[in-house]
Parts: C-alpha cells; sequence; structure tokens
C-alpha cells in the first residue's frame, strides 16, 4: 500500500448512504487504486487548480458521476472530508 486513506466526518459517510450498492463498490475500487499505484492518473485523481492542496477523487459509473474531495497530511495519508454527485462539466468554487 503507497497511501493510506481516512474519512473525516460524519458527512461523507452520509454521501455514501445516499448512493446504490454499485456506486458504492466503483468508489471503493477507486480508493483501492489510489491507495496502491505508484502514478495515479488523472481520470480518477486531480489536483484542484486554484486551491492550496485540494485534490478530487473522480468516479464515474452509468452515468453518475462522482466527486470526493480530499487533501493529503503527512505525505502519505489522504483524508477525504467531502462527496457529492456532480451535474455539470465545471467543478463548483464553492
Amino acid at each position: 500500500m503507497k497511501r493510506s486513506i481516512k474519512f473525516y466526518g460524519p458527512s461523507v459517510l452520509d454521501f455514501f448512504n445516499t448512493l446504490d450498492q454499485h456506486t458504492i463498490e466503483k468508489i471503493e475500487w477507486t480508493i483501492a487504486l489510489i491507495k496502491n499505484l505508484d502514478r495515479i492518473p488523472n481520470k480518477y485523481f486531480k489536483h484542484l487548480t486554484g486551491t492550496n492542496g485540494l485534490y478530487e477523487i473522480r468516479c464515474a459509473w452509468l452515468g453518475n458521476t462522482i466527486r470526493l474531495f480530499c487533501f493529503f497530511d503527512e505525505g502519505k495519508m489522504i483524508i477525504i472530508v467531502h462527496g457529492f454527485k456532480k451535474k455539470t462539466q465545471k467543478t463548483p468554487l464553492k
């Protein structure tokens, strides 16, 4: 394992509870990829332009696009702080 991933606060888990099982499995698959690959493709993990250290984990399943906001803590630990279903091309600034 190259990185560890933690969830911060109940909002991410509350968001997961609104998703169907197949979407959750896709998110888990993507998180496992991020944990284990040396170089993560931008398709799954991207730095958000104009931010100081904020990243998004990207998941797509059957037309649903899921984004999880996260940041690095202590170099190899990723903290996931928020998730949402994306409905437009541009990531909202809020």
